[in-house]
């Protein structure tokens, strides 16, 4: 009621005003509800088509190659893969045909050539060579030692390769490889002395004093060297005759040092006598024998072998002449002794 005893009452009809503005909501969401609903259907469409299509792949593939796994690979392998493996295939076939046929030297030699020329090109061009130390081999038997030639380049030249060439060579001790860029290459090398001559099996070779064959002896420069015979002397010579060379009387007339069954030393002298010297105390046969020759004349006689085997007597062989003649004079002594 109001203040004057009347019943209050809303002047607006039911429906009006609040009540409309809610229904006119109620229709905004009734749209959203049925655009919602219809995007979902069309999505819904959209799905079910895309499994549609995934089967039917599926069952092509199946009826285009009824094997389950190569359908598989056929469809989720990446598409240029396939390429790749079928040029990685073509790569080791043709790298098994290089190595079953022998041509990988060939092969690596190629790839080094075309290399060295495109370093050649930009500026890496070998234009100066230094060989220092060298008196038997020629610089250019020393480069194709080491592996170096017109083709190379110095950027791709390997230094430690060359070194480790030359020294497989026995004329070459050590060896040091210097690369001075852009194009000048510097090769020092220690060469072995040829020494002797060592005779074994028919066979004669120029040696160093380490006993190092150097090379078969063809050529008539090393003729002068002393001659050292049998196996093992290669290794022995050294210090054998250096020991020898203390006693000139000995060494001036040496012809040939011959090692005996790889445990002693028999002398051959220029006139043939042959000294066969003992397996240890050597110096002191040899300086015995200086003395005998010098009291007695003893390399000067007529007589054909020597023998200091023994430490407490010297044993000789004459020469078949000396025989004979001492003989007739043994003859000669014992008619005059039956007659006196």
């Amino acid at each position: 009621m109001n203040g004057g005893g009347r019943l209050d009452r809303s002047l607006r009809p039911p429906g009006s005003g609040s009540d409309l503005l809610s229904a006119s909501d109620l229709l905004k969401q009734a749209d959203l509800i049925r655009l919602a609903a219809s995007g979902a259907s069309i999505l819904l469409r959209e799905q079910i088509a895309k499994l549609k299509r995934a089967r039917a792949e599926r069952l092509d593939a199946r009826a285009r190659n009824p094997n389950r796994a190569i359908a598989f690979l056929e469809r989720y392998v990446p598409r240029r893969l396939g390429a790749a493996l079928t040029v990685t295939v073509l790569g080791v076939s043709v790298a098994l045909g290089v190595i079953t046929g022998g041509h990988v030297d060939a092969a690596i030699g190629a790839l080094s050539d075309t290399r060295n020329a495109l370093a050649n090109a930009v500026g890496f061009r070998i234009t100066s060579v230094t060989v220092n130390g060298r008196k038997q081999l020629t610089q250019d038997e020393v480069l194709a030692v080491g592996g170096v030639n017109g083709r190379s380049s110095l950027l791709f030249l390997d230094a430690a390769g060359v070194r480790d060439n030359l020294k497989r060579d026995p004329w070459i001790a050590d060896a040091t490889v210097l690369k001075l860029y852009p194009g000048a290459l510097q090769i020092n090398i220690t060469e072995r002395r040829p020494f002797a001559l060592w005779q074994e099996n028919g066979k004669l070779s120029v040696i160093a004093d380490d006993g190092v064959v150097l090379e078969p002896y063809v050529n008539r420069r090393f003729a002068s060297l002393p001659l050292v015979v049998g196996k093992g002397a290669e290794t022995r010579a050294r210090d054998f005759l250096a020991l020898v060379a203390k006693y000139p009387v000995v060494n001036d007339q040496l012809k040939a040092a011959i090692f005996v069954g790889e445990r002693r030393w028999n002398l051959r002298l220029k006139d043939g006598l042959d000294i066969r010297l003992p397996e240890t105390d050597v110096g002191r046969a040899l300086a015995a024998l200086v003395k005998y020759d010098r009291d007695d004349k003893l390399l000067s006689r007529d007589i054909t072998a020597i023998d200091m085997r023994l430490p407490d007597r010297l044993t000789v062989r004459l020469s078949e002449e000396a025989a004979k003649a001492r003989e007739e004079q043994f003859k000669k002594s014992n008619k005059k002794a039956g007659s006196a």
